[in-house]
């Protein structure tokens, strides 16, 4: 995916919403080695590659998610992360949206020029149930940014940031049923309720995705198609724009760039009953769509 941006691989698992880790199983199944052995990966310059015209791969306004398969502030990182910050400076064109478990340690790995935040960062908690909400939003909070989001995936047990959101420092909240290896029950009522709270607060909100294991109105659907569990997300309503977010970005001279400069999502017919359109870079056309889906 070309909105995916991995410069190290492989985690520690530390909390519940670990338990059926999507990259412990998809390493497993890929022969590939644990997922707990941690490397630095071929990819660490990605958003620096270039076309032939000397132009960036990765285009001025493109959002890319960074360390998917890993943690941006896992301990055994840490003598990589200077080098991913000095990227993400470089590119101050491009929003990087950094996902952590870890948010006891963020503070403590933010670069030395970081003052009140980077223009171009989107700092987001991951958070699986109401315990780990209570425990990792308020350092979210504490913390010195521009931007800030909650992801709630997998999303295990029902949760209200209500308390949270009044201060109005998050924008947007993401969530998602599990899947793969032992995929725990996500139910409706539970994405409904934490709509409700954005929706009030006018904060943007995405259910990319059901999960494996949907439960809804006291019916349990397996959806093992991720295809399905993305259109059943979409096509209950629940999505909803909330408060524009706006990244001031900057182009090499550091000039504020403008919104007919930037990179404008391109949407195929699949796309539009695709649950993650709402937080999408759009199609890469890659032409994977092509070829026929698989059933995990």
């Amino acid at each position: 995916m070309h909105d995916i941006w991995s410069p190290w691989h492989g985690c520690k698992k530390i909390s519940e919403g670990c338990k059926h880790c999507y990259m412990y199983y998809l390493d497993k199944i890929h022969g590939n080695k644990s997922g707990e052995i941690i490397y630095k990966t071929k990819d660490m310059n990605y958003p620096l590659k270039k076309n032939k015209d000397g132009s960036y791969k990765i285009q001025s306004g493109e959002q890319l998610r960074v360390c998917m398969s890993s943690d941006f502030f896992l301990e055994e990182a840490d003598e990589w992360r200077e080098q991913a910050w000095d990227i993400i400076r470089t590119r101050k064109d491009v929003v990087f949206f950094l996902l952590t478990k870890r948010a006891n340690r963020i503070s403590n790995c933010l670069p030395k020029d970081w003052e009140d935040g980077y223009e171009n960062v989107f700092l987001n908690v991951t958070c699986e149930n109401q315990e780990r909400a209570d425990e990792r939003i308020p350092i979210l909070l504490s913390v010195k940014a521009k931007h800030k989001g909650i992801f709630c995936a997998p999303l295990i047990g029902p949760i209200s940031i209500q308390k949270y959101v009044k201060e109005k420092k998050i924008e947007q909240v993401v969530v998602g049923g599990e899947n793969y290896d032992g995929a725990r029950p996500c139910h409706y009522e539970w994405v409904q309720a934490l709509q409700k709270e954005c929706v009030e607060n006018n904060i943007k909100f995405c259910f990319i995705e059901t999960g494996t294991n949907f439960v809804k109105d006291g019916k349990t659907y397996i959806l093992k198609n991720k295809n399905i569990q993305s259109q059943m997300a979409y096509k209950s309503g629940l999505n909803f724009a909330g408060k524009k977010i706006h990244f001031k970005l900057y182009d090499s001279f550091l000039n504020e760039m403008k919104e007919e400069e930037l990179y404008k999502p391109i949407f195929v017919e699949k796309c539009e009953q695709c649950g993650s359109k709402l937080i999408c870079n759009g199609c890469s056309k890659c032409g994977k769509c092509q070829s026929k889906e698989k059933i995990t």
